[in-house]
């Protein structure tokens, strides 16, 4: 992703390449391969008994006085916002017992398909394992691999909240609209990786194991909307609930799903806090590098698990992988602790393994640390920070970089009083995220680029994904300001059909180019995407001249920008409180 993707002429590294990953030992792929097996016989467990819960429902409903509505109609209503509603209706239809099926059997069906077939398709992936691959079929394939284990576990989590009369569920509905969001996203992520692998073999087989999972997942979402009742607001959730205009968020500031010792940690001094593991460079802790405290963290947690990294430089590319649940990385200052890398796709790899520091477990907290990717804008695309873990907060943190600076590729995200720095596209992915109070600072790029602070890729219309900018301050770094009448930069730019973006009551400067907003390609996306703004100031947020694209708007009306503040947009009126940052929840600040 970016403006100016490469085509690399460099040749692919052989097998004997010793820059090529090892493979999987065969024993190792054999219990993967046997895991996945036990995988794929519980789903079809789980399949034959909603199967025969349908069956028996239907043979009920056939015996009552009242009319069952005809399969067409049901199924038909279910599919009604679908992206491909013959394929939802065709695939629904052919699940037992789902003739006479309710709304909600059909989200149960849907969510159940899929996952079966999701299991299969990592089942079929992982059997190439130990084909000899250059690098950037390599870190294509284990993105691929990563990313759908992922979905497996968001779409298993969202089975266990729909099931009907399966006891309490696991999430609340705003969580499977999440879950089922992000699950489209990973193949999203996926498809993209191996679109620039140049190994046929491996291209097909990938292919060939995923092809139409994301048309399933799609279709999840869209029966999910029909039965929860959700209605589109230009593309906006619209929450079953009214809530208040104006909240004023909770204790500190922070929303909702922040709980209370987490809000204490975050504005707590470094000195006060009772670390579980300590990172020092010098030795004087209970590990030298972050590494090792990541491994030695606990799996799937319930509890918060505290990493103080003393000040120093951390040259590490790290993972907080999913498994690696609320995890919480406290530094003494931005200024002071680093971490640093310098890996671009110039390296033969995806946009995707580039990142720094990259988090997918649920409950990742970052304070007080510097992200950074020092590759440079030459290199093009180089992630410093890539998160994916749902209830992600980042605070008083730096990320640093330039194309493609800060991926928040999926799930709930909220930033607080961090300062972001990069050039083209520098925040991008399809998070459901929320920056308040930032510093968004545009660098000076190379020459002929054009700047873009954003590049949001929403791809289907049901998810409910996008970036909001709520009083932030769009800035530009001292040598931008030295050259601006030599580069144009803007607000964003559509990466997807779909692309969301909001700016409101946030400071713009004047090196903002009067249009505000760039095209992808043309005409792509101008009449489906959503832009908005509403009551920024600055010398660079008067609206008179803006682009006059279908999907761009000047938002007035308070009720549509409240949609995109923290209590709703991320429902952070009942996360964000726990972890401790300070957040405001509505629109007042």
């Amino acid at each position: 992703m970016g403006y100016d993707r490469l085509v690399h002429s460099e040749p692919v590294a052989s097998a004997s390449d010793p820059k090529v990953r090892n493979n999987p030992k065969p024993n190792q792929k054999r219990k993967l391969l046997a895991f996945l097996a036990l995988i794929s016989l519980a789903l079809l467990i789980i399949a034959s008994g909603i199967s025969t819960a349908l069956l028996v429902r239907s043979r009920t409903r056939d015996s009552d006085d009242s009319e069952p509505i005809s399969t067409t109609q049901a199924i038909s209503r279910a599919c009604s916002r679908s992206r491909n509603p013959t394929l939802c209706a065709d695939s629904l239809a052919k699940f037992p017992g789902a003739v006479n099926a309710g709304a909600g059997d059909l989200v149960h069906v849907s969510v159940n398909m899929t996952l079966h077939r999701l299991s299969k398709a990592l089942y079929g992936a992982s059997a190439i394992s130990n084909v000899a691959m250059g690098l950037h079929a390599r870190s294509a394939y284990e993105d691929c691999l990563e990313l759908v284990e992922d979905s497996m576990d968001q779409l298993s989590q969202s089975l266990l909240s729909v099931t009907p009369g399966g006891g309490k569920p696991v999430g609340s509905p705003e969580d499977v609209h999440t879950w089922l969001s992000a699950a489209l996203t990973n193949q999203d992520t996926c498809t993209e990786g191996m679109e620039d692998v140049t190994e046929p073999f491996v291209k097909e087989q990938m292919a060939r194991q995923l092809n139409g999972v994301a048309d399933l997942i799609s279709n999840c979402l869209a029966v999910f909307a029909v039965a929860n009742g959700n209605k589109d607001f230009s593309g906006i959730p619209i929450q079953n609930r009214r809530r208040k205009l104006m909240t004023s968020g909770f204790p500190g500031g922070f929303p909702a799903w922040v709980r209370r010792r987490e809000r204490r940690l975050l504005e707590m001094s470094v000195g006060a806090i009772q670390a579980d593991i300590v990172v020092s460079k010098d030795g004087n802790g209970t590990y030298k590098t972050i590494e090792e405290a990541i491994k030695a963290a606990p799996e799937l947690s319930t509890r918060r698990t505290i990493i103080y990294i003393k000040a120093g430089r951390y040259d590490e590319y790290l993972k907080v992988r999913r498994k690696k649940t609320n995890l919480m990385f406290i530094g003494d200052g931005k200024d002071k602790t680093i971490i640093a890398g310098g890996r671009s796709i110039f390296d033969n790899i995806t946009t995707f393994h580039t990142a720094t520091f990259a988090a997918t477990g649920d409950g990742f907290i970052a304070r007080d640390i510097t992200f950074e990717n020092w590759a440079g804008p030459e290199k093009h695309q180089a992630v410093a920070l890539r998160v994916g873990g749902d209830h992600a907060v980042v605070y008083r943190c730096n990320v640093i970089g330039y194309q493609d600076s800060l991926y928040v590729h999926s799930q709930r995200q909220f930033y607080r009083e961090c300062d972001i720095y990069g050039t083209v596209d520098f925040i991008f992915g399809n998070a459901a995220v929320v920056f308040q109070n930032c510093s968004l600072y545009a660098r000076k790029p190379m020459p002929l680029q054009k700047n873009t602070v954003t590049a949001q890729n929403r791809k289907d219309p049901n998810q409910n994904t996008g970036i909001s900018i709520h009083s932030c301050r769009i800035l530009a770094t001292p040598d931008l300001v030295a050259s601006k009448s030599n580069f144009s930069t803007y607000l964003g730019r559509p990466w997807k059909m779909y692309s969301r973006t909001v700016y409101m009551m946030s400071y713009v400067g004047d090196h903002i180019h009067p249009a505000g907003w760039l095209e992808w390609n043309a005409t792509f996306a101008l009449d489906t995407l959503y832009y908005g703004e509403y009551l920024n100031f600055g010398p660079g947020g008067a609206v008179g001249q803006r682009v006059k694209w279908p999907g761009y708007r000047v938002i007035t009306d308070p009720l549509e920008a409240v949609k995109f503040t923290v209590g709703q947009f991320i429902y952070g009126s009942s996360w964000l409180p726990s972890t401790g940052v300070v957040f405001i929840a509505g629109l007042s600040v």
